[in-house]
């Protein structure tokens, strides 16, 4: 199962918007021990929280289900109704979160990790938030202590992605950036010295024949001196 297009094209925009670093200037080229290819940006500790908060998440619907059958005699109509809506919401969002967490991280998939990140920042962690802090629901210590200990899975989990998510696509923007210094090497080198030969000798007439502008060809084989030595 995988996300629609429309939510994954939204999704991959707001990554490139949100995680993208602003600071980097340009493709550093690695050697041949750190090709980007075989690069791998996936994070553990994120898989690691992951996995335990996968076996941890059973045993949290288990015990807000059985407080809530012991006090829900004791509990306000409007606080019982709250209660159900949090736990089937929780139980849902939950689901999906995982899901899209896995596949997030482990195939380094950046939309599926970008909505991860937004469901357990915007609707899993202020859920679970809301039923450990609000003394109108008669929190019970067993509630307390698993609502703690799922709030801690929340926050690392959040953290770990947002770095996870910047890793990801700033190495999406070096291939992409790479690859298009890369497409230079399709221009031939000798080509472009007896243009240039040309240009000096006669330029008025160079700038009638060409239809690309001057500028436009100096600064792209500029960009391949920068990043790729010549081999004349």
């Amino acid at each position: 199962m995988a996300l629609p297009d429309p939510v994954r094209r939204r999704l991959g925009s707001f990554s490139r918007t949100v995680f993208s670093d602003s600071n980097r200037t340009g493709p550093e080229r690695r050697g041949s021990g750190g090709s980007l290819d075989n690069e791998i940006v996936s994070s553990l500790p994120l898989q690691m929280s992951l996995y335990f908060n996968l076996y941890f998440f059973p045993f949290w619907w288990v015990s807000s289900v059985v407080m809530l059958q012991l006090k829900y005699p004791v509990l306000p109509d409007y606080y019982k109704f709250i209660l159900v809506t949090v736990i089937v919401l929780a139980s849902l969002i939950e689901a999906i979160r995982l899901y899209l967490g896995y596949m997030g991280n482990l195939q380094e998939k950046v939309p599926e990790l970008a909505g991860f990140w937004l469901l357990s920042l915007l609707l899993q962690l202020p859920i679970i938030l809301f039923v450990l802090f609000n003394e109108g629901l008669k929190i019970q210590p067993l509630e307390r202590a698993v609502h703690i200990i799922f709030a801690l899975f929340l926050t690392f989990q959040i953290i770990a992605a947002f770095l996870a998510l910047k890793r990801m696509v700033n190495q999406l923007a070096v291939r992409f950036s790479l690859n298009e210094f890369d497409q230079l090497d399709d221009y031939p080198t000798s080509d472009y010295l007896a243009w240039e030969k040309k240009r000096v000798q006669a330029p008025w007439r160079v700038e009638g024949q060409s239809s690309i502008p001057i500028e436009g060809i100096e600064s792209m084989f500029l960009c391949r001196s920068v990043w790729q030595k010549p081999n004349w």
